[in-house]
């Protein structure tokens, strides 16, 4: 089998067929040849393009603020004041939070918040009157005992 017959116009050389015209190929570990980034053009936009062609004014939207009614719920601030100083302090600190905290949802005008701070604050003063009634009469029954002891043994 003879070769194909060669034109004068084809000329190969060596380097060209030791270096292939095209990407280079994928390498052993399957990654991609690096490729150098394209030239960075210059692009010129003379004045009169049209880019400012005047000021453009977005109209300011409307903002309507609607003034929230407040709440009448029960805050129950004597209530919490008293029970901190005279029945039992940590249950009275905490249902006069409560009360603070129902005071300003009263105020924004939060019903749900409001409703359900009011509730726990009479429920912390009823836990703190119950439980400084009980401390009270723990004590006394304590110092009858006490008493009673003491002029037993002394008559």
């Amino acid at each position: 089998m003879d070769p194909p017959p060669y034109s004068g116009k084809e000329h190969l050389s060596v380097a060209a067929l030791n270096h292939p015209a095209g990407p280079p190929p994928y390498s052993m570990d399957n990654t991609a040849p690096s490729a150098l980034p394209p030239p960075y053009q210059t692009i010129y936009i003379s004045p009169d393009a049209g880019y400012n062609q005047g000021l453009f004014v977005q109209p300011q939207q409307a903002i309507i603020i609607t003034p929230s009614q407040p709440t009448k719920e029960p805050e129950f601030l004597g209530y919490s004041i008293f029970t901190m100083l005279c029945c039992f302090l940590p249950l009275g600190v905490t249902a006069l939070v409560f009360s603070i905290q129902t005071r300003q949802a009263n105020k924004v005008g939060d019903r749900t918040a409001a409703q359900r701070l009011s509730m726990l604050a009479r429920s912390f003063a009823h836990l703190a009157l119950g439980v400084g009634i009980l401390l009270t009469f723990v004590y006394i029954t304590i110092i009858a005992i006490v008493l009673i002891r003491a002029n037993h043994h002394f008559p």
